[in-house]
């Protein structure tokens, strides 16, 4: 497993016991778009082990288990992993740090995403794009 340190790092960590040990689990909106299209090329490590795609909309535990952490599914997606739940860009940026170099999607992806700072001004920008389109289609939040 992974932990992300006060500085923005990716270091392994020990198995907390919290779900299956190499699984991983990314809770995000199916009805975006662009939050469609990030997980469909998205290619992790198998280091990681299996990620498992969650539709924020469909409710159920892990998405109750987000509410209850107080993180908005309508401000970022939350990936699970070694029991920590991850939001918004730190989200992305974890992704991107166990991101596979299988193609150049997850290439560039890493190339900017990797970068802890790139991460936390870009993913604002990105997020407010994503809100907007969803508002133009007429589409309802998540919460």
């Amino acid at each position: 497993m992974y932990q992300m340190t006060d500085d923005g790092k990716i270091t392994p960590a020990s198995f907390d016991g919290s779900g299956e040990p190499g699984e991983a689990w990314l809770i995000y909106d199916n009805e975006c778009l662009f939050c469609r299209t990030y997980v469909k090329y998205l290619r992790v490590r198998d280091a990681i082990g299996r990620l498992h795609l969650v539709n924020a909309r469909d409710g159920g535990p892990l998405v109750e288990e987000v509410r209850n952490a107080n993180l908005d599914l309508d401000e970022g997606m939350v990936l699970k992993i070694g029991g920590k739940l991850y939001h918004g860009s730190d989200c992305i940026h974890v992704l991107a740090c166990l991101s596979s170099p299988s193609d150049l999607y997850n290439r560039v992806n890493a190339l900017i995403f990797r970068s802890y700072t790139l991460s936390h001004y870009l993913y604002p920008v990105l997020r407010s794009g994503r809100n907007a389109v969803l508002k133009l289609l007429g589409r309802s939040r998540i919460n």
